[in-house]
């Protein structure tokens, strides 16, 4: 299954996970696709995250491409996959540390793999991608792979973005390609 630009038909189905996250649709000079972006602006919150409507997934390739706009504590963007009961992985690159990470998160976070990585420009446009086939997790950033980790805890789930703390992110072109079921 395939669903390029998925927020083109669901901007409303979209749905929030996360007290106080602040995610809307908004016109955006400069969006790699469409004219609009997906804007998370929630800065009080530990994690924000967005799940799309579709799925459970088993095995997934998901994008999308994400502008990290500001932050103090934090400027990052990421992709939330296997997402089950506030269960999770996350996938994410911070501009403001210079890494790129996987996380578990199970009512609490446990880092997986981590790469150094030159910080992703504030105000551009960067690629994320994740695959994930069986317990085999595969991240790149600008089409650069640059984890290769295994990790059975979570079978299938939802997809989603995810941001941290004070991090203002626009989020664009959003693809998902996945094998249904589970959950």
């Amino acid at each position: 299954m395939s669903r390029r630009g998925l927020f083109k038909i669901a901007w409303a189905a979209l749905g929030a996970y996360g007290l106080g996250s602040s995610h809307s649709a908004e016109e955006f000079a400069g969006a790699p696709v469409g004219k609009k972006a997906l804007l998370q602006r929630a800065t009080k919150n530990e994690f924000n995250v967005i799940v799309a409507p579709v799925g459970p997934f088993t095995d997934v390739d998901v994008s999308v491409k994400f502008d990290p706009l500001s932050g103090k504590e934090d400027a990052s963007g990421g992709i939330v996959f296997r997402f089950t009961d506030g269960k999770y992985y996350v996938v994410r690159a911070n501009a403001l540390e210079g890494n790129f990470r996987l996380y578990s998160y199970d009512r609490g976070r446990r880092q997986l793999a981590s790469a150094g990585v030159k910080p992703p420009a504030l105000g551009q446009w960067h690629l994320l991608r994740v695959v994930a086939v069986g317990d085999h997790i595969q991240g790149w950033l600008d089409g650069a792979m640059l984890l290769d980790h295994r990790d059975s805890r979570f079978k299938s789930g939802r997809v989603g973005l995810w941001t941290k703390a004070d991090s203002i992110t626009a989020f664009n072109d959003f693809t998902i390609r996945g094998v249904t079921g589970g959950a």
